[in-house]
């Protein structure tokens, strides 16, 4: 269920092995419908390439075999035409109906398909990815639409053109919609909890240390220096005591932006150590106070705090998976093989990031999951 990058890098594994799966959804739909236009990869190059078990169908291939041009940081229109171009060579079967529906029959699974059909599996892989799971601060969610969005909400920035915007958060998502909406001549600050901005690659010279960078880095470009070898094992990371995997996994995703970026924002206010305190609309403006008694009134508010995990956030489950389901902080809790407590059912991606670290949150994680995952089938 789901045909991004982990969803089409599963299925290529599978089937390299023989095994019959059919896989639904639309293409890169995330990717294309809830990112905005003119936005690039976090992710460098050897990190944004979707798994094949071949390793056939790269950026590289991809390019070579279509002529497009482009290089890092990645622009997303190419990446998403590079999973598109995946999936044609891959899953050129791949079913576009929705699931609507998923339940236990028995020893198999029943999933209702949004056009009335229903099909059965003996195992079924969750990998519909974040869109469930976009989270605001509750002072935001008592905004109607109109004036205060999720970053997630935007494929096109450019309706804000003249306008006033606050952009709330200080990790790529938030300095990426502020770069994009001053280059629609928006009026936009920045509002971040943290007392510093982060920005990916300052210790570039990290990299080029030969063995030694191959001894502090992953190529999963996951995590700091160090961090990003021990999170490139997830299997041996999740041997780790509980506490201790929550503080490496929070010191390896927190927010930053690419460095590049940092010269398109230099006209761009931010705001660090502040927190929206309030906000509420009068008349066509948000009016709002921040936690240092501070004032602001603006057109919008973009909202760009991340995602939150929350299997009871998926409406396609029945009640009875929903019982049986085992979970922790929102995540379902996985065994080898990527396996929840109901028998058969697997996840991929960000919800399965709880029990096997922080790698599983990005298109790198792909190639261990799909690994994993043959340990089931």
């Amino acid at each position: 269920m789901g045909a991004g990058p982990f969803g089409l890098s599963a299925t290529a594994y599978l089937r390299n092995k023989g095994v019959a799966v059919g896989i639904f959804g639309e293409p890169m739909s995330f990717w294309r419908d809830h990112m905005p236009a003119g936005m690039f990869l976090r992710s460098n190059w050897a990190a944004s390439h979707i798994a094949d078990p071949r390793a056939k169908y790269t950026l590289d291939h991809f390019k070579a075999e279509t002529g497009a041009r482009f290089n890092q940081p990645i622009p997303l229109q190419n990446f998403v035409d590079y999973g598109n171009w995946f999936q044609r060579q891959v899953v050129p079967d791949l079913h576009r109906e929705q699931v609507t529906g998923l339940a236990k029959d028995g020893n198999l699974f029943r999933i209702a398909l949004a056009d009335g059909q229903t099909v059965r599996a003996g195992r079924v892989i969750v990998a519909t990815g974040i869109a469930p799971f976009p989270w605001m601060p509750r002072e935001f969610t008592l905004l109607p639409p109109t004036h205060a969005t999720h970053s997630s909400d935007h494929r096109d920035l450019s309706r804000f053109r003249g306008q006033e915007v606050l952009v709330v958060g200080g990790g790529q998502s938030a300095l990426d919609a502020a770069r994009i909406l001053h280059g629609f001549e928006a009026k936009v600050e920045v509002v971040a909890k943290q007392k510093v901005l982060r920005w990916v690659g300052r210790n570039a010279w990290l990299h080029h240390l030969g063995p030694i960078s191959k001894c502090l880095y992953s190529n999963y470009d996951v995590g700091p220096a160090g961090i990003s070898r021990l999170v490139g094992f997830p299997n041996l990371f999740r041997r780790l005591p509980r506490d201790l995997q929550d503080r490496i996994g929070r010191r390896a995703v927190r927010p930053a932006g690419t460095g590049w970026q940092r010269p398109y924002l230099a006209k761009v206010p931010i705001t660090l150590n502040r927190q929206v305190a309030s906000a509420r609309t009068v008349g066509e403006k948000v009016h709002l106070r921040l936690s240092d008694s501070s004032e602001r009134v603006v057109d919008h508010v973009i909202v760009a705090t991340g995602y939150r995990v929350d299997a009871a956030r998926y409406r396609f489950f029945s009640p009875a998976i929903q019982q049986t389901l085992q979970t922790r902080s929102g995540y379902p809790v996985l065994t080898r093989g990527l396996e929840s407590s109901v028998a058969g059912l697997h996840f991929v991606g960000k919800p399965a990031a709880w029990s096997f670290g922080p790698l599983l949150n990005f298109i790198s994680g792909a190639n261990f999951a799909s690994l994993e995952l043959l340990r089931a089938f």
